[in-house]
C-alpha cells in the first residue's frame, strides 16, 4: 500500500465524500490556478494560458507555475524569476521563488529552491521549511519535502506570516491549495484528492480530511466558486461540480 495512503487510514481523519461530477475540459495543462473568477494555467513548454469566454488564450510569456487571487496574477519562470501581471504585461518582481501563491489577502507568498518561505512587500521570511506554500484569506497551509502538511494560523493583510508558529496537521499531501473563499484541497503522491472538512475562520485548522474521488490520478488541484480544477497525471484538465 501506498505510503500516503496507509497514514491516512491509520490515523482514519478521513471519510469518502460524493463524487464530483467532472468533465474534460480541451487542452493539456501542467499546472492552473483559479481565483477571483479567473483560471490561468502552464504547459509543459511554459506557455501561459487564461480561460476567456470559455476557451483557453494564450499569454505572451514563458512560465512554469502560475497564481490567481487578491493579490493578482502571479508567476515564476524555469530560472525562478517572479513575475507579476500588470496591464496585459509580465514585470519583473525582485527575488526567486519556484512556486508563488496569490491567494493571501492582498499579498503573495511562495517557496524557493532551498524551501525557504517568503511573504509579502519585501518577502518576509518565515521560519520552516516547505516545498509548497498556498494562501488564503486567514490562513495559509503548506507541505514539506516529506508531505508533512502544516498550518499558519491568523494570516491577515498587515500581517503575512500570521502567528509565526506552525501548527502540524496529521496526513500527508504532495501539494495543497487554499481557495478565495478559505476551502483547502490537496492530493496526495498516488494521485488521490482530498479537501478539509470544517474550516472556517473560528476553526481554520478545520476538523479532517475528506476523500474526493475523481476516478483519475491527480497531480495538481484548485477550486474556486464551486469549481474544482483538477490536472491529471497526463496533464489532461478536468472541472468538477457538485
Amino acid at each position: 500500500m501506498e505510503r500516503t495512503a496507509l497514514l491516512f487510514l491509520i490515523l482514519n481523519l478521513w471519510t469518502t465524500g460524493l463524487a464530483l461530477e467532472c468533465k474534460l475540459v480541451p487542452g493539456f495543462l501542467k499546472q492552473l490556478d483559479a481565483g477571483n473568477g479567473q483560471v490561468f494555467g502552464v504547459t509543459s513548454s511554459n506557455t501561459v494560458f487564461t480561460l476567456y469566454g470559455g476557451a483557453w488564450t494564450m499569454i505572451r510569456g514563458s512560465l512554469k507555475h502560475v497564481s490567481v487571487g487578491p493579490a493578482g496574477v502571479w508567476g515564476v519562470d524555469s530560472s525562478n524569476f517572479i513575475y507579476r501581471l500588470q496591464n496585459g504585461e509580465w514585470v519583473v518582481v525582485g527575488g526567486l521563488l519556484k512556486q508563488v501563491d496569490a491567494g493571501g489577502s492582498v499579498f503573495a507568498a511562495g517557496v524557493n529552491m532551498y524551501d525557504d518561505i517568503f511573504c509579502g512587500v519585501g518577502w518576509k521570511t518565515l521560519p520552516g521549511k516547505l516545498k509548497y506554500y498556498s494562501c488564503g484569506p486567514y490562513s495559509c497551509w503548506g507541505v514539506n519535502s516529506a508531505d508533512q502538511i502544516f498550518i499558519m494560523k491568523d494570516v491577515t493583510s498587515s500581517a503575512c506570516g500570521g502567528s509565526l508558529n506552525w501548527e502540524h496537521i496529521p496526513g500527508a499531501l504532495s501539494m495543497i491549495e487554499v481557495s478565495t473563499d478559505g476551502k483547502v484541497y490537496g492530493v496526495t503522491s498516488n494521485g488521490d484528492v482530498f479537501t478539509r472538512d470544517g474550516v472556517s475562520p473560528r476553526a481554520p485548522a478545520g476538523t479532517g480530511w475528506r476523500h474526493i474521488p475523481i476516478g483519475r490520478a491527480i497531480k495538481h488541484v484548485s477550486y474556486d466558486l464551486g469549481h474544482l480544477w483538477a490536472i491529471a497525471k497526463d496533464d489532461q484538465i478536468l472541472e468538477c461540480t457538485e
